[in-house]
């Protein structure tokens, strides 16, 4: 695992081949509980291509000098995502 949130990453590789491609991450939290979201796209080995982008929030606990994932929730496609930022939104503006 990672022992700075900056290392952490969910890119993924076997055989010289990367499965889980990781496009962007932003940090949301640091500290002993870190929060991720990431950007990524899956190896389609059928069709010998990257599919469609998708997102994944990520939480870690450091524990011992190391990074170790806790958690996380994947978001399938745009539309999903459009949806909880619209969500989002919502309930922010109502607390100004």
């Amino acid at each position: 695992m990672a022992a700075t949130v900056d290392e952490l990453t969910i890119e993924y590789s076997e055989d010289d081949q990367i499965l889980v491609k990781e496009l962007d991450k932003k940090i949301l939290t640091k500290g002993a509980w870190a929060t991720l979201i990431y950007r990524y796209q899956d190896w389609d080995a059928k069709k010998e291509e990257f599919a469609k982008e998708k997102y994944t929030i990520r939480r870690y606990q450091k524990r011992n000098g190391e990074y170790m994932q806790k958690s996380k929730f994947n978001i399938s496609s745009a539309d999903q995502a459009k949806a909880i930022i619209e969500a989002l939104q919502d309930w922010v503006s109502e607390t100004k």
